[in-house]
């Protein structure tokens, strides 16, 4: 199973960027997907996530800015990230939980990151 992460960059403060998240290799269903964040000296933080069924949790600091969805024909997730402001200059990393089989409970797998600058 692989993840694979695009759509970081550069933006001013105030703009927005969307992140994508493309699952591919043995995949029987996925549990859910999400995004976590970790900017220089901190620690990894979740950012938004979405289970299977459509329920989501989001940071309390990005919550009406972060806009979390999932394509499940594509086994996609995006993250719409609108207000940007320079705190949310970090590495944002792809997580889902995925089932490979039906004898499969399910692991974690994790993107390799994407850089996300906001600065003027």
């Amino acid at each position: 199973v692989q993840l694979v992460e695009s759509g970081g960059g550069l933006v001013q403060p105030g703009g927005s960027l969307r992140l994508s998240c493309a699952a591919s290799g043995s995949i029987f269903s996925i549990n859910a997907m999400g995004w976590y964040r970790q900017a220089p000296g901190k620690e990894r933080e979740l950012v938004a996530y979405m289970h299977k069924g459509g329920s989501t949790n989001y940071a309390d600091s990005v919550k009406c800015r972060f806009t979390i969805s999932i394509d499940n024909a594509k086994n996609t997730a995006y993250l719409q990230m609108d207000s940007l402001k320079p705190g949310d200059t970090a590495v944002y990393y792809c997580n889902a939980n995925i089932v490979k089989n039906d004898d499969d409970v399910g692991h974690n797998y994790w993107g390799q990151g994407t850089q996300v600058t906001v600065s003027s």
